[in-house]
């Protein structure tokens, strides 16, 4: 069903009825003769409704009645199935988003984030990569070089994730996160090239997770990178800017590779999270807000802000600003 209605709607778009319907009859071969029949004789309604209507729409309509409630504690067992069957795009991928929700759950333990966000970074690393599904396998199985098309297809596929969980009520909270996934703190991620002011902690971690998942998985360009090694690359990441330090550090102990992250050599013994607080404060944010930006409590970023006065010496927000600039502390997102 799946290919013969991919068939259809392609030819469809690209020269109406009649072209969908010459397609499916010459493929005949690969398809369910039943379908095919069932299909010619009403391509003009089905076609016809499709590009009248929000797909989606139709899809919820056509629901089996009564329609299934799933209850709340059961969410991670039906984002797991999901997250199971985008796998299965390709055999390249196979449990790459369990073992991701699995870091992640891990890594944000440690960290000691609110159980609630533990809660939803395991959801969110089960659902992360359900927009592979929008791109075909011969792109994701391709063993050289993408070309500019399909590598802007890849690219994408953070933004259909994000889309598809924006459908659900439920999952919509969790959308941005999902669709963060691939972004860098210097912004050189994607898809929407996010710097590290726009970068929850939780998605930190996300990032840091399916970033070593990925490296320690086969790929078609590649074979799966020993631990050893995946850590070597994902502490170097961290120490480029690429990773949140912290986040890289829990994910490689929730992994069972307990090495220290190399941090730069700051000034005053600031460390790393000092530097991003840092940088909130000579960006005029105000405590409550730095502790939305970087999702811990008012009270923990508080104490983060007089730390940081007592290293480096100031009295106020002006003055520390001052000691960012002087010390070039300040990245692209802050000028």
């Amino acid at each position: 069903m799946a290919r013969l209605t991919g068939i259809a709607v392609l030819f469809d778009t690209i020269g109406g009825v009649g072209m969908a319907v010459d397609a499916v009859r010459r493929r005949g071969d690969m398809l369910d003769p039943w379908m095919v029949g069932r299909f010619v004789d009403r391509a003009e309604a089905l076609l016809g409704q499709v590009n009248a209507t929000d797909p989606r729409a139709l899809a919820l309509a056509a629901e089996p009645r009564p329609v299934v409630t799933v209850a709340e504690d059961r969410l991670v067992e039906v984002a797991a199935t999901f997250a199971d069957l985008a796998d299965l795009k390709s055999p390249f991928t196979h449990g790459h988003s369990g073992g991701v929700a699995a870091l992640a759950r891990r890594a944000g333990e440690r960290l000691r984030l609110p159980p609630a966000t533990v809660a939803d970074l395991e959801v969110a690393g089960l659902l992360h990569d359900v927009g592979r599904v929008a791109v075909a396998d011969v792109v994701w199985e391709k063993p050289g070089a993408l070309s500019a098309h399909e590598w802007e297809q890849v690219r994408l596929h953070a933004y259909h994730s994000e889309r598809i969980l924006a459908g659900s009520e439920r999952l919509a909270p969790l959308a941005p996160m999902v669709g963060m996934h691939h972004e860098r703190l210097d912004g050189g991620g994607y898809h929407r090239g996010c710097t590290r002011s726009e970068l929850p902690m939780p998605a930190r971690v996300l990032a840091a997770a399916d970033a070593y998942q990925a490296m320690t998985g086969r790929r078609p360009h590649r074979p799966a990178l020993a631990p050893e090694r995946a850590e070597g690359r994902l502490l170097a990441d961290a120490r480029r800017g690429l990773l949140d330090p912290e986040a890289a550090g829990a994910v490689l102990a929730a992994a069972g590779r307990a090495a220290v992250v190399p941090r730069q050599d700051l000034p005053a013994g600031l460390s790393a999270r000092e530097v991003e607080v840092l940088g909130l404060v000579a960006d005029g944010h105000s405590n409550a807000e730095i502790a939305r930006r970087l999702t811990i409590s008012r009270r923990t970023a508080e104490h983060h802000v007089q730390h940081i006065y007592t290293k480096i010496g100031v009295s106020s927000r002006a003055a520390a600003a001052l000691f960012a600039m002087e010390h070039h502390l300040l990245g692209p997102r802050d000028r």
